[in-house]
Protein backbone atom coordinates (compact mmCIF):
# COMPACT_ATOMS: atom_id res chain seq x y z
CA UNK A 1 0.00 0.00 0.00
CA UNK A 2 1.44 3.17 -0.92
CA UNK A 3 -0.16 6.50 1.10
CA UNK A 4 1.65 10.35 2.07
CA UNK A 5 1.61 9.40 5.77
CA UNK A 6 1.51 6.46 7.90
CA UNK A 7 0.13 7.01 11.10
CA UNK A 8 1.05 4.58 14.02
CA UNK A 9 -1.63 4.89 16.86
CA UNK A 10 -5.19 4.98 16.41
CA UNK A 11 -5.89 7.17 19.86
CA UNK A 12 -7.10 10.71 19.44
CA UNK A 13 -3.89 12.29 18.76
CA UNK A 14 -3.62 9.62 15.47
CA UNK A 15 -7.24 9.82 14.62
CA UNK A 16 -7.28 13.87 14.65
CA UNK A 17 -4.55 14.02 12.82
CA UNK A 18 -5.76 11.56 9.49
CA UNK A 19 -8.62 13.74 9.83
CA UNK A 20 -7.16 16.90 9.89
CA UNK A 21 -4.84 15.40 6.83
CA UNK A 22 -8.17 14.29 5.11
CA UNK A 23 -9.73 17.91 5.03
CA UNK A 24 -6.77 18.82 3.30
CA UNK A 25 -6.42 15.60 0.35
CA UNK A 26 -3.55 14.88 1.75
CA UNK A 27 -4.14 11.03 2.34
CA UNK A 28 -2.89 8.81 5.53
CA UNK A 29 -3.03 5.41 6.83
CA UNK A 30 -3.15 4.80 10.66
CA UNK A 31 -1.96 1.47 12.18
CA UNK A 32 -3.63 0.39 15.94
CA UNK A 33 -2.40 -2.36 17.75
CA UNK A 34 -5.89 -2.82 19.74
CA UNK A 35 -8.94 -3.56 18.59
CA UNK A 36 -11.71 -0.53 18.20
CA UNK A 37 -13.56 -1.99 20.95
CA UNK A 38 -10.28 -1.61 23.01
CA UNK A 39 -9.57 1.61 22.15
CA UNK A 40 -13.25 2.96 23.28
CA UNK A 41 -13.13 1.22 26.56
CA UNK A 42 -10.04 3.49 27.63
CA UNK A 43 -11.14 5.50 30.51
CA UNK A 44 -8.92 8.77 30.42
CA UNK A 45 -9.53 12.37 31.50
CA UNK A 46 -11.44 14.97 29.82
CA UNK A 47 -10.61 18.38 30.28
CA UNK A 48 -10.04 20.00 26.73
CA UNK A 49 -7.93 23.45 25.87
CA UNK A 50 -9.53 25.82 23.78
CA UNK A 51 -6.89 24.86 21.51
CA UNK A 52 -7.90 21.35 21.62
CA UNK A 53 -11.78 22.37 20.62
CA UNK A 54 -10.16 24.25 18.04
CA UNK A 55 -8.50 21.50 16.17
CA UNK A 56 -11.44 19.62 16.69
CA UNK A 57 -13.82 21.96 14.88
CA UNK A 58 -11.13 22.60 12.10
CA UNK A 59 -11.53 18.63 11.48
CA UNK A 60 -15.72 18.61 11.97
CA UNK A 61 -15.91 16.92 14.85
CA UNK A 62 -17.31 18.98 17.41
CA UNK A 63 -20.59 18.94 16.89
CA UNK A 64 -21.44 16.50 19.61
CA UNK A 65 -18.83 18.23 22.02
CA UNK A 66 -20.66 21.88 21.79
CA UNK A 67 -23.69 19.62 22.32
CA UNK A 68 -22.90 17.71 25.55
CA UNK A 69 -19.55 19.08 27.03
CA UNK A 70 -19.35 20.85 30.18
CA UNK A 71 -18.15 24.32 29.77
CA UNK A 72 -15.53 25.13 32.81
CA UNK A 73 -15.19 28.77 33.47
CA UNK A 74 -13.11 28.07 36.64
CA UNK A 75 -11.80 25.60 38.72
CA UNK A 76 -11.43 24.66 43.09
CA UNK A 77 -8.23 24.77 45.06
CA UNK A 78 -8.61 23.64 48.57
CA UNK A 79 -6.31 22.89 51.75
CA UNK A 80 -7.96 21.58 55.14
CA UNK A 81 -11.28 23.12 54.83
CA UNK A 82 -10.08 26.28 53.55
CA UNK A 83 -11.94 26.48 49.66
CA UNK A 84 -10.91 29.51 46.58
CA UNK A 85 -11.97 29.35 43.45
CA UNK A 86 -10.13 30.67 40.24
CA UNK A 87 -11.51 32.28 37.57
CA UNK A 88 -10.22 31.43 34.41
CA UNK A 89 -12.74 33.68 32.24
CA UNK A 90 -12.15 36.72 35.15
CA UNK A 91 -8.52 36.44 34.71
CA UNK A 92 -7.91 35.02 30.53
CA UNK A 93 -11.18 35.89 28.97
CA UNK A 94 -11.49 31.90 28.13
CA UNK A 95 -12.79 28.59 29.47
CA UNK A 96 -11.70 24.91 29.53
CA UNK A 97 -14.77 22.24 28.10
CA UNK A 98 -15.08 19.07 30.14
CA UNK A 99 -15.32 16.13 28.06
CA UNK A 100 -14.20 12.87 28.04
CA UNK A 101 -11.25 11.56 25.97
CA UNK A 102 -12.97 8.40 24.97
CA UNK A 103 -16.13 10.56 23.39
CA UNK A 104 -12.93 12.21 21.64
CA UNK A 105 -11.91 9.62 20.45
CA UNK A 106 -15.62 7.83 19.48
CA UNK A 107 -16.47 11.45 17.22
CA UNK A 108 -12.90 11.21 15.57
CA UNK A 109 -13.90 7.68 14.29
CA UNK A 110 -17.66 8.34 13.28
CA UNK A 111 -16.16 11.12 11.28
CA UNK A 112 -13.14 8.79 10.29
CA UNK A 113 -16.30 6.25 9.08
CA UNK A 114 -17.95 8.58 7.21
CA UNK A 115 -14.82 9.84 5.49
CA UNK A 116 -13.86 6.83 4.07
CA UNK A 117 -10.62 7.15 6.03
CA UNK A 118 -8.24 4.31 6.39
CA UNK A 119 -7.78 2.89 9.89
CA UNK A 120 -6.35 -0.69 10.53
CA UNK A 121 -6.74 -2.44 13.77
CA UNK A 122 -5.09 -5.58 15.88
CA UNK A 123 -1.84 -4.41 13.86
CA UNK A 124 1.46 -6.67 15.08
CA UNK A 125 5.24 -6.26 15.07
CA UNK A 126 5.48 -3.06 13.56
CA UNK A 127 8.38 -1.79 11.95
CA UNK A 128 9.84 1.79 11.00
CA UNK A 129 12.47 1.40 8.13
CA UNK A 130 14.06 4.07 6.82
CA UNK A 131 12.70 7.09 8.93
CA UNK A 132 16.25 9.04 8.76
CA UNK A 133 16.24 8.28 4.44
CA UNK A 134 13.90 9.35 1.96
CA UNK A 135 11.88 6.44 1.12
CA UNK A 136 10.47 5.54 4.36
CA UNK A 137 8.06 2.50 4.81
CA UNK A 138 6.49 0.47 7.81
CA UNK A 139 5.96 -3.21 8.26
CA UNK A 140 3.83 -5.07 10.20
CA UNK A 141 1.50 -8.22 10.64
CA UNK A 142 -2.38 -8.21 10.30
CA UNK A 143 -4.04 -11.19 11.15
CA UNK A 144 -0.79 -13.10 10.76
CA UNK A 145 -0.03 -12.02 7.29
CA UNK A 146 2.45 -9.51 6.36
CA UNK A 147 2.02 -5.71 5.31
CA UNK A 148 3.88 -3.02 3.83
CA UNK A 149 3.29 0.39 3.68
CA UNK A 150 5.09 2.90 1.65
CA UNK A 151 4.64 6.68 2.10
CA UNK A 152 6.26 10.27 2.62
CA UNK A 153 6.25 10.60 6.26
CA UNK A 154 4.92 8.62 9.57
CA UNK A 155 3.79 9.83 12.09
CA UNK A 156 4.29 8.18 15.84
CA UNK A 157 1.43 8.65 17.57
CA UNK A 158 2.15 5.32 19.68
CA UNK A 159 2.52 6.35 23.13
CA UNK A 160 5.15 5.50 25.60
CA UNK A 161 5.56 2.33 25.11
CA UNK A 162 5.49 1.97 20.88
CA UNK A 163 7.81 1.39 18.64
CA UNK A 164 8.15 4.86 17.05
CA UNK A 165 10.21 6.38 19.64
CA UNK A 166 12.39 3.58 20.23
CA UNK A 167 13.00 3.61 16.46
CA UNK A 168 15.33 7.13 16.70
CA UNK A 169 18.48 5.72 17.77
CA UNK A 170 20.26 5.76 21.32
CA UNK A 171 22.79 7.80 19.90
CA UNK A 172 20.35 10.98 18.76
CA UNK A 173 17.74 11.12 21.46
CA UNK A 174 18.10 12.33 25.06
CA UNK A 175 15.35 11.56 27.71
CA UNK A 176 14.14 13.59 30.40
CA UNK A 177 12.44 11.66 33.64
CA UNK A 178 10.71 12.26 36.92
CA UNK A 179 9.19 9.24 38.76
CA UNK A 180 6.94 10.46 41.52
CA UNK A 181 7.31 8.80 44.67
CA UNK A 182 3.10 7.96 44.87
CA UNK A 183 0.25 7.18 42.47
CA UNK A 184 -3.62 8.00 42.03
CA UNK A 185 -6.40 5.81 43.04
CA UNK A 186 -9.20 6.52 40.70
CA UNK A 187 -12.69 5.72 40.86
CA UNK A 188 -15.37 5.84 38.78
CA UNK A 189 -19.10 5.86 39.43
CA UNK A 190 -22.29 6.59 38.19
CA UNK A 191 -23.03 9.66 40.50
CA UNK A 192 -23.68 13.14 40.38
CA UNK A 193 -20.51 15.07 40.75
CA UNK A 194 -20.09 16.64 44.47
CA UNK A 195 -19.90 20.21 42.30
CA UNK A 196 -20.18 21.47 38.93
CA UNK A 197 -16.33 22.46 38.84
CA UNK A 198 -12.90 20.28 39.78
CA UNK A 199 -11.44 20.47 43.02
CA UNK A 200 -7.85 20.34 43.87
CA UNK A 201 -7.10 19.14 47.24
CA UNK A 202 -4.12 19.33 49.48
CA UNK A 203 -4.95 17.56 52.35
CA UNK A 204 -2.57 16.48 55.37
CA UNK A 205 -3.31 12.86 54.43
CA UNK A 206 -2.32 13.06 50.94
CA UNK A 207 -4.04 14.78 47.28
CA UNK A 208 -7.53 13.97 46.03
CA UNK A 209 -9.33 15.21 42.89
CA UNK A 210 -13.09 15.59 42.53
CA UNK A 211 -13.98 15.71 38.69
CA UNK A 212 -16.64 14.11 36.25
CA UNK A 213 -17.35 12.81 33.10
CA UNK A 214 -21.00 14.31 32.83
CA UNK A 215 -23.86 15.32 34.78
CA UNK A 216 -24.64 11.45 36.38
CA UNK A 217 -20.81 9.97 36.16
CA UNK A 218 -18.23 11.27 38.24
CA UNK A 219 -14.22 10.62 38.95
CA UNK A 220 -12.95 10.78 41.88
CA UNK A 221 -8.67 10.31 42.67
CA UNK A 222 -6.62 10.13 46.00
CA UNK A 223 -3.46 9.91 46.40
CA UNK A 224 -1.80 6.58 47.28
CA UNK A 225 1.44 4.57 47.88
CA UNK A 226 2.48 3.17 44.43
CA UNK A 227 2.68 -0.52 45.51
CA UNK A 228 -0.95 -0.16 46.82
CA UNK A 229 -3.54 -2.18 44.56
CA UNK A 230 -6.92 -1.35 44.02
CA UNK A 231 -8.08 -4.72 45.67
CA UNK A 232 -6.89 -3.07 48.70
CA UNK A 233 -10.35 -0.89 48.36
CA UNK A 234 -13.43 -1.20 49.14
CA UNK A 235 -15.66 1.52 48.04
CA UNK A 236 -16.89 2.18 51.37
CA UNK A 237 -13.03 2.66 52.25
CA UNK A 238 -12.58 4.88 49.62
CA UNK A 239 -15.58 7.14 49.84
CA UNK A 240 -14.75 7.45 53.46
CA UNK A 241 -11.11 8.43 52.42
CA UNK A 242 -12.10 10.76 49.95
CA UNK A 243 -14.11 12.68 52.31
CA UNK A 244 -11.78 13.70 55.00
CA UNK A 245 -9.49 14.88 52.24
CA UNK A 246 -11.75 17.60 50.89
CA UNK A 247 -13.55 19.99 52.85
CA UNK A 248 -16.38 19.13 55.35
CA UNK A 249 -19.00 21.19 53.34
CA UNK A 250 -18.48 19.18 50.20
CA UNK A 251 -17.83 15.98 51.95
CA UNK A 252 -21.23 16.46 53.51
CA UNK A 253 -23.08 16.55 49.99
CA UNK A 254 -21.14 13.93 48.50
CA UNK A 255 -23.00 11.20 47.14
CA UNK A 256 -21.20 7.72 46.90
CA UNK A 257 -22.27 4.81 44.78
CA UNK A 258 -20.93 1.55 43.64
CA UNK A 259 -17.88 2.13 41.60
CA UNK A 260 -18.13 0.58 37.87
CA UNK A 261 -13.78 0.82 37.61
CA UNK A 262 -11.26 1.39 39.69
CA UNK A 263 -7.72 1.67 39.22
CA UNK A 264 -3.92 2.88 40.02
CA UNK A 265 -1.54 5.23 38.04
CA UNK A 266 1.72 5.78 38.45
CA UNK A 267 2.46 9.63 38.06
CA UNK A 268 5.62 10.88 35.91
CA UNK A 269 7.04 13.55 34.05
CA UNK A 270 9.28 12.30 30.57
CA UNK A 271 10.62 14.17 27.52
CA UNK A 272 12.63 12.92 24.64
CA UNK A 273 14.44 14.73 22.13
CA UNK A 274 14.57 15.70 19.67
CA UNK A 275 10.76 14.20 18.29
CA UNK A 276 11.63 14.41 14.78
CA UNK A 277 14.10 11.64 13.07
CA UNK A 278 13.90 12.03 9.28
CA UNK A 279 10.30 11.59 8.24
CA UNK A 280 9.86 10.14 11.48
CA UNK A 281 7.99 12.34 13.93
CA UNK A 282 6.71 12.00 17.40
CA UNK A 283 3.23 12.75 18.86
CA UNK A 284 1.81 12.98 22.49
CA UNK A 285 3.07 9.93 24.78
CA UNK A 286 5.46 8.73 22.13
CA UNK A 287 7.53 11.79 23.33
CA UNK A 288 6.57 12.84 26.56
CA UNK A 289 4.53 12.21 29.61
CA UNK A 290 2.98 14.70 32.26
CA UNK A 291 1.42 13.83 35.87
CA UNK A 292 -2.56 13.93 35.22
CA UNK A 293 -2.62 16.63 38.04
CA UNK A 294 -2.62 19.55 35.50
CA UNK A 295 -4.78 17.78 32.65
CA UNK A 296 -2.09 18.57 29.77
CA UNK A 297 -1.97 15.16 28.38
CA UNK A 298 -4.17 14.74 25.82
CA UNK A 299 -3.72 18.59 25.15
CA UNK A 300 0.05 18.21 24.84
CA UNK A 301 -0.60 15.54 22.15
CA UNK A 302 -3.05 17.88 20.08
CA UNK A 303 -0.43 20.75 20.35
CA UNK A 304 1.78 18.10 18.83
CA UNK A 305 -0.65 17.53 15.97
CA UNK A 306 -0.97 21.28 15.65
CA UNK A 307 2.89 22.15 14.69
CA UNK A 308 2.84 18.58 12.61
CA UNK A 309 -0.32 19.34 10.37
CA UNK A 310 1.01 22.90 9.66
CA UNK A 311 4.01 21.48 8.71
CA UNK A 312 2.58 18.77 6.67
CA UNK A 313 0.18 21.04 4.38
CA UNK A 314 3.26 23.64 4.60
CA UNK A 315 5.00 20.79 2.53
CA UNK A 316 2.31 19.64 0.29
CA UNK A 317 0.50 22.68 -0.47
CA UNK A 318 3.45 24.71 -1.05
CA UNK A 319 6.71 22.59 -1.02
CA UNK A 320 8.16 24.45 1.69
CA UNK A 321 10.36 21.55 4.36
CA UNK A 322 10.90 24.94 6.45
CA UNK A 323 8.16 23.72 9.19
CA UNK A 324 8.68 20.48 9.08
CA UNK A 325 12.25 20.95 9.80
CA UNK A 326 11.34 23.02 12.93
CA UNK A 327 8.86 20.98 13.95
CA UNK A 328 10.69 19.49 17.59
CA UNK A 329 12.05 23.12 18.42
CA UNK A 330 8.10 24.55 18.05
CA UNK A 331 6.80 21.40 19.55
CA UNK A 332 9.19 21.35 22.06
CA UNK A 333 9.14 24.43 23.56
CA UNK A 334 5.40 24.33 24.47
CA UNK A 335 5.49 20.78 25.86
CA UNK A 336 8.27 21.64 28.39
CA UNK A 337 6.24 24.85 29.40
CA UNK A 338 3.41 22.13 30.06
CA UNK A 339 5.72 19.78 31.69
CA UNK A 340 6.77 22.95 34.05
CA UNK A 341 2.87 23.51 34.92
CA UNK A 342 2.11 20.35 35.49
CA UNK A 343 5.44 19.72 37.77
CA UNK A 344 4.49 23.00 39.76
CA UNK A 345 0.39 21.79 40.31
CA UNK A 346 1.78 18.30 41.19
CA UNK A 347 4.49 19.93 43.94
CA UNK A 348 1.82 22.62 45.14
CA UNK A 349 -0.84 19.86 45.90
CA UNK A 350 0.73 16.49 46.93
CA UNK A 351 2.21 15.10 49.97
CA UNK A 352 5.86 14.09 49.24
CA UNK A 353 8.11 11.35 51.27
CA UNK A 354 10.27 13.11 53.79
CA UNK A 355 8.75 16.59 53.76
CA UNK A 356 10.16 18.39 56.76
CA UNK A 357 7.64 20.79 58.86
CA UNK A 358 9.37 23.35 56.77
CA UNK A 359 8.03 22.24 53.50
CA UNK A 360 4.99 21.45 54.37
CA UNK A 361 4.50 25.26 55.81
CA UNK A 362 5.77 26.22 52.34
CA UNK A 363 3.22 24.74 50.66
CA UNK A 364 0.38 26.06 52.50
CA UNK A 365 2.36 29.73 52.10
CA UNK A 366 2.41 29.51 48.31
CA UNK A 367 -1.59 28.40 48.21
CA UNK A 368 -2.21 31.28 50.23
CA UNK A 369 -0.38 33.39 48.25
CA UNK A 370 -2.27 31.88 45.13
CA UNK A 371 -5.43 32.87 46.88
CA UNK A 372 -4.66 36.22 47.70
CA UNK A 373 -2.78 37.42 44.34
CA UNK A 374 -4.72 38.45 40.92
CA UNK A 375 -1.51 37.64 39.04
CA UNK A 376 -0.77 34.71 40.73
CA UNK A 377 -4.00 33.13 40.04
CA UNK A 378 -3.87 34.94 36.16
CA UNK A 379 -0.36 32.52 35.61
CA UNK A 380 -2.04 29.77 36.92
CA UNK A 381 -5.19 30.12 34.43
CA UNK A 382 -2.83 31.20 31.63
CA UNK A 383 -1.51 27.58 31.70
CA UNK A 384 -4.45 25.63 32.51
CA UNK A 385 -6.46 26.77 29.98
CA UNK A 386 -3.69 26.69 27.40
CA UNK A 387 -0.92 28.88 26.46
CA UNK A 388 -1.00 29.32 22.39
CA UNK A 389 0.11 27.22 19.75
Amino acid sequence: MRTQVAIIGGGPSGLLLAQLLHAQGISSVVLERQTRAHVLGRIRAGVLEQGLVGLLEKAGCADRLHAEGFTHDGTLLSYGDQMFRVDFTEHVGKPVVVYGQTEVTRDLYAASDAAGGKVLHSVQNVVIDDADGDSPSVTCEIDGEPFRIDCDFVAGCDGFHGVSRKTIPESVRKEFEKVYPFGWLGVLSETPPVNHELIYANSPRGFALCSMRNAKLSRYYIQCSLDDSPDNWSDAAFWDELKRRIPEDQAAQLITGPSIEKSIAPLRSFVTEPMRWGRLFLCGDAAHIVPPTGAKGLNTAASDVHYLFEALVAFYKFGSTEDIAAYSDRALARVWKAERFSWWFTTLMHQFPGQSEFDLKMQIADLEFLRSSASAQKAMAENYVGLPY
